[in-house]
């Protein structure tokens, strides 16, 4: 077995500079490091993680867990992440858990039992009383919108501002029946993506002098079908809608589909704002009126509260909060 020692000989280094390239240290000339690599590729080198974990106490690979790493907003998500992680010394592997409460609760499981060193879970169906297994010995951070009433390291955006700009802007632009796809009205007063956005879109839509109609706020799945979907069963019944806040940027996208599918312009005759502001929706036909949130600042906020309690410079009990800022991006789709 090839060893630290074979790759510093054979480039001419010591073991010192070898290990230092190998953990990415910042002082090291490009070309002793191209020579390091160059030597570890002939030799065929391979770092002994398990051995580095002995000696550290950590792997260096942190996990995260979302519910589609297919769609737009995750996949932008997850590459931000990897960046930020790898800035930190750290990789990240990615999870599927198709918002699952019990493939949720097997990301913290096997988390832990593969040794990873934190978790960083978008949540969508577990609970307050879930909130235990979330803090405590193991790193982990909470991204989403689930609201849970004990502490913990959370990140998550201004939904209700984000729903509010919509909303105030689909007004100003001179729309008065204003729908929302995506929107739910929870019985027992939970707090998710869909239930905040959608206080936040009828405050705006009260403060602007327009009683909220529950029947106008239709819950979908968060898919381009889902949009679709909703729009024509919306339009079906009310045909008078003339403004739409979409609580994704996918399910806007399904909307415009079924608007057009109905022979209804965008933005002439419906205007539509969307949330997230997924690459692609800027480059639509129109292209996409948006609330973006500060998608850097979130992964970076993540990533530094994970990384920061893996590494012990944080109290066990200093549990932190973050809220992402977001800005109205008007497009094609809501011009006058």
């Amino acid at each position: 077995m090839t060893t630290m020692q074979d790759v510093a000989r054979h480039a001419g280094v010591s073991v010192m500079t070898v290990s230092n390239v190998i953990n990415d240290h910042p002082h090291v000339r490009d070309s002793t490091r191209q020579k390091v690599i160059a030597s570890i590729a002939e030799l065929g080198y391979h770092v002994n993680t398990s051995a580095r974990s002995l000696r550290q106490g950590r792997t260096g690979v942190i996990a995260l867990a979302v519910p589609e790493i297919d769609r737009p907003y995750f996949g932008l998500l997850a590459s931000l992440l990897i960046e930020r992680a790898a800035a930190r010394g750290f990789e990240l592997v990615v999870e599927q858990t198709a918002a699952s409460r019990d493939r949720e609760l097997d990301a913290i499981s096997r988390s832990r039992l593969r040794n990873y060193d934190g978790l960083i879970l978008s949540a969508v169906e577990l609970h307050d009383d879930d909130a235990t297994l979330l803090r405590g010995d193991f790193p982990t951070v909470i991204l989403g919108e689930r609201g849970f009433t004990g502490p913990l390291d959370h990140v998550t955006m201004a939904n209700e501002e984000g729903a509010a700009l919509a909303a105030a802007h689909l007004v100003e632009r001179g729309c008065r029946t204003v729908a929302m796809l995506g929107g739910y009205h929870s019985p027992t007063g939970a707090v998710d993506v869909s239930t905040s956005r959608v206080r936040g879109f009828e405050s705006a839509l009260a403060a602007h002098g327009i009683t909220p109609d529950a029947r106008l706020v239709r819950s979908t799945p968060f898919t381009l079908e889902g949009g679709r979907a909703a729009m024509g069963e919306l339009l079906a019944e009310f045909p008078e809608v003339d403004g739409v806040f979409c609580s994704t940027d996918l399910i806007a996208i399904g909307a415009v589909r079924a608007l057009a599918d109905a022979g209804r312009r965008v933005p002439q005759d419906v205007k539509v704002v969307g949330f997230d502001d997924v690459p692609l929706a800027s480059f639509l036909t129109p292209s996409l009126t948006t609330i973006a949130p500060d998608h850097a600042a979130m992964a970076d906020a993540a990533v530094t509260m994970l990384i920061d309690r893996i590494e012990g410079h944080r109290a066990a009990d200093d549990y932190r909060t973050v809220v992402g800022p977001v800005r109205l991006i008007a497009r094609e789709s809501t011009a006058d």
